[in-house]
């Protein structure tokens, strides 16, 4: 009797057969992996080996350079031992070129180079692609629909709002200072602007000062922030399946869902109330949209609007760059003239002076207050609220000084290291606001406290630093209205 050919005695042979094949494809892989890796670590040598740095690890890259907190610091060192540029490694295979001279600094903010997109897709589960993210035709599609939100004429009625929602925090601190503590502004001032732009850009009728959701938001913010900036530096977060079975990226997930029900909520209250007949005629009668209605009501080249994806990316985007970063910025501006007494002394002055016996600041007040429009300048100028930004090179690149680097390189615009820099402002660390009076002179990229180029006006940052509107006149006047109403009452 023949030996069946489904005999199971055969099959643990087959078993280890095939089990020796598979390792044998695994370590084809695996020597594959390693042979592209380095190839590609070499090939990252020979781009940067214009640059000298600091000796890193063939593995661990910088990582013992830059201890926790101490990043703006050690940067600063390396400014002064390499002039305008140094590669900074992360690992084995993954660098970015720190950049912090200001020709450098024009040639790659006159170019068109793409956001890095291995570290700004980090924050796409966050704010999704909206005008921050974007790149390219899309990105220039979305600003164009969404300039007319920006409007002077849009702009100058804000300026009661925003008087109403800084008096709100000013009560509040009244109270709180009677307690004879310290008081932890930031938070406080994050409320105020939070609330400035869901009120002045979302049409929002209540007070996120006084909403406990608006805490939670912020709560949310705060973490996500933190979670980002340490999931750049952690190797193994780098995957996403990895980092969503971590403890990690599940506090991540929450505090998206909590950060989106927040924008969600507002888009359905916005569009509840465009339901209503008497809204809708009052919309029809307004000369110029808010940025809401704007991108309730757009129309794109193909008569699409809007998809809910996208609106609520350019909600996320807008809702946190709207008052994140602006509240980062005033809170060091309130920080530098407190630590500079003889200054703010000269600023409260100024601003009386220019009010009189009005009760409230007025649009046309903001370019009258010179003095403090330095003081301003000089403490973003210290505290920069976009310290870094990144790009990715879509071409080759070639410097002043004849340096050049290829394409692919990923290219990390210190604006903190700019500011700093002894070489671009002398004695950097002392708090000079008359480096910003009318008649001095500056390279035009030594001041770049939001950064620049084409995208400037609708955001710029680098989640590798998270300490957050332009050098223009449209964002001092921004900044100034906040400082300037807080300070007759101080």
């Amino acid at each position: 009797m023949g030996i069946s050919a489904f005999n199971p005695t055969r099959f643990p042979g087959s078993i280890s057969g095939l089990l020796q094949v598979a390792s044998l494809l695994a370590l084809l892989l695996l020597l594959f992996k390693a042979a592209q890796l380095y190839l590609h670590r070499q090939w990252l040598l020979k781009a940067v080996q214009q640059f000298p740095c600091p000796p890193s690890h063939w593995l661990f890259g910088h990582k013992q350079e830059f201890q926790k907190d101490q990043e703006l610091q050690q940067m600063l060192k390396w400014a002064e031992k390499f002039p305008s540029a140094c590669p900074r490694w992360f690992r084995g295979n993954k660098l970015t070129v720190l950049i912090y001279n200001p020709d450098y600094m024009k040639v790659i903010l006159g170019r068109s180079d793409p956001k890095a997109h291995d570290i700004y897709k980090l924050v796409s589960p966050w704010i999704g692609y909206g005008l921050l993210l974007l790149n390219g035709p899309t990105w220039f599609q979305h600003r164009r629909m969404l300039t007319p939100a920006f409007h002077y004429d849009i702009l100058k009625p804000y300026v009661a709002v925003v008087a109403n929602s800084v008096q709100v925090m000013l009560d509040r601190w009244e109270q709180l200072i009677s307690e004879d503590s310290p008081l932890e502004i930031f938070q406080h001032v994050s409320l105020m602007t939070l609330d400035s732009i869901m009120k002045c850009a979302f049409s929002h009728k209540s007070s996120a000062q006084s909403d406990r959701n608006s805490h939670s938001y912020l709560q949310a913010i705060a973490d996500l922030k933190d979670l980002i900036f340490y999931r750049i530096r952690s190797i193994i977060h780098q995957n996403d399946i990895i980092y969503s079975l971590s403890s990690n990226g599940q506090l991540f997930k929450q505090a998206c869902k909590l950060a989106h029900e927040h924008t969600d909520q507002v888009i359905k209250q916005r569009k509840s109330q465009l339901q209503n007949e008497t809204e809708l005629e009052k919309i029809k009668r307004t000369r110029h949209l808010d940025f809401l209605d704007i991108l309730l009501f757009a129309k794109m080249e193909d008569g699409n609007s809007f998809s809910n994806k996208d609106l609520r990316a350019e909600v996320d985007t807008f809702m946190f760059e709207g008052h994140d970063t602006t509240a980062s910025g005033i809170s060091w501006i309130l920080y530098a003239l407190a630590a500079h007494p003889d200054h703010q002394q000269r600023c409260r002055e100024e601003v009386q002076s220019i009010l009189g016996d009005e009760a409230s600041i007025t649009w046309e007040h903001l370019d009258q207050m010179s003095y403090m429009t330095m003081c301003i300048k000089e403490a973003m100028r210290i505290y920069p609220p976009v310290p870094s930004v990144s790009r990715e090179l879509s071409k080759p690149v070639t410097f002043p000084d004849g340096r050049s680097l290829p394409k692919g390189i990923i290219v990390s615009l210190s604006i903190y290291t700019l500011h700093h820099n002894p070489k671009v402002w002398p004695n950097p660390e002392v708090f000079d606001p008359f480096r910003f009076a009318v008649d001095s002179t500056r390279h035009s990229h030594s001041f770049l406290p939001f950064s620049g180029g084409s995208r400037t006006h609708h955001g710029d940052f680098d989640p590798l630093v998270f300490p957050a509107a332009s050098q223009n006149s449209m964002s001092v006047h921004v900044s100034n209205f906040f400082v300037f109403w807080c300070f007759p009452h101080f």
